[in-house]
């Protein structure tokens, strides 16, 4: 066989093999229709037909052993189902055939795989108790009903195959605890290592934070005190006034530094340098939209907030939700999408929504809510203190909303030390 060949061959193997195990029945009926033609062959070669050993052909089963032969045989499909009810039932039909027949057919082979199953499914005293029973059982019918002698090899062989197969379900089931054992230890320890690199990242999001506050709270602290001082010799003393804008001019210089430099230690080796030009705001709004038109998806805009300035975070973090939000609507609502963004003013707030009617949910080309996109637009605007609402929309599409503060409730902000 070719190399080719050899690779179809187990492809169709393994594709047979995973049919099998999504079908366990059929399974089951393939292995009973086996163990009856097995049974049925056996039935017709006897061991002591002539002197020089055994032939086929010589003798054949009566209609009394061929049915016995196929209950024990039919049995075995349910033997996954009700191990120990298709246990019974076959070392049964064995007896019954042991002591009726004075040349009986091998139905013990149905009994063996009944009891590997049975091992297979339960624990090792029990694997034992009822190993030693079956075994013990037949043994003795076979001895004191067959037409051998007790000692004949075929009543040892009875013997024998049974405690093979009570020794082969014990192992099979040793070997898929084992392998369930691993695999619970394997999935233990990926969730450990997601939850320590988790604590880890919320870690240094607080110490960087913490950083950052106190390089910005000591240096702006200075900035003011010495504003102060400068506004205060303006006029009296305008040299003293100057050196304190100097230092104010020093103060800021070091506070930027020092923020860069704490910034920095988040930055990767590849991502690029950090912009000259002003952070994007709802000013260039415009500008994106039009990108997205040029790329082919419809924009259109409502605006009722009468294009007034907003802080800077807030700006920034409004723009980056819009653009992220497009960004989705383009990569996963289809070539035909269409999408709609409004921005209202709302006393002291600022509403963003993005409307799109891509395909109908839970189309699997929709974003996750898990997606690092959205979790990027929910960390932007938790850190605001805002709200934001990710879902589909009825008939299709997806809805992207965030309401932002754009000033602090009455009360915030004062008397408080940073």
């Amino acid at each position: 066989m070719t190399p080719t060949g050899s690779a179809v061959g187990g492809l169709s193997a393994r594709r047979l093999l995973g049919w099998f195990r999504a079908h366990p029945l059929a399974f089951d009926a393939v292995l009973a229709f086996g163990v009856l033609g097995c049974m049925v062959a056996g039935s017709f070669t006897d061991p002591h037909g002539s002197p020089s050993g055994p032939t086929f052909g010589d003798r054949a089963p009566d209609a009394w052993s061929v049915l016995l032969m196929v209950a024990g045989a039919v049995a075995l499909v349910w033997r996954r189902r009700r191990p120990f009810a298709v246990l019974c039932l076959t070392v049964s039909v064995a007896l019954v055939e042991l002591v009726d027949d004075t040349r009986p057919a091998p139905i013990a082979m149905s009994v063996v795989v009944a009891l590997c199953t049975v091992a297979a499914r339960t624990d090792r005293p029990t694997t034992w108790r009822v190993g030693l029973a079956t075994m013990t059982v037949l043994t003795a019918a076979a001895m004191v009903f067959g037409p051998t002698p007790w000692y004949a090899q075929e009543n040892l062989g009875v013997f024998a195959w049974t405690g093979m197969a009570a020794a082969a379900g014990d192992a099979v089931r040793s070997r898929r605890a084992f392998v369930d054992a691993i695999r619970e230890r394997a999935e233990r320890a990926e969730c450990t290592r997601e939850e320590e690199a988790g604590r880890r990242v919320a870690e240094e999001r607080l110490r960087i934070a913490r950083d950052l506050h106190d390089v910005v709270a000591h240096h702006i602290a200075l900035v003011n005190v010495q504003a102060g001082v400068a506004a205060h010799l303006m006029e009296k003393r305008p040299d003293q006034a100057k050196e304190a804008l100097a230092h104010v001019r020093e103060a800021s210089r070091s506070a930027l530094d020092e923020l860069r430099a704490t910034v920095g230690l988040l930055r990767q080796s590849g991502d690029p340098e950090a912009p000259t030009e002003p952070a994007p705001g709802l000013a260039v709004l415009d500008g994106l939209l039009d990108s997205f038109r040029k790329a082919g998806l419809p924009v259109a805009l409502a605006r009722t907030d009468g294009e007034k300035p907003l802080p800077a975070a807030v700006d920034l973090a409004a723009y980056r939700i819009v653009q992220e939000a497009l960004t989705n609507v383009r990569k996963h609502a289809g070539p035909d999408a269409q999408a709609e963004v409004s921005v209202v003013r709302v006393g002291r707030t600022v509403e963003i929504t993005v409307l799109d009617n891509g395909p109908p949910a839970p189309a699997p080309a929709r974003p996750p809510a898990g997606g690092h996109g959205l979790l990027g637009m929910r960390e932007r605007v938790g850190a605001l203190g805002g709200t934001l609402t990710t879902a589909p929309r009825y008939g299709g599409g997806f809805r992207v909303q965030a309401i932002l503060p754009v000033a602090p409730r009455t009360g915030e902000g004062e008397g408080e030390d940073t």
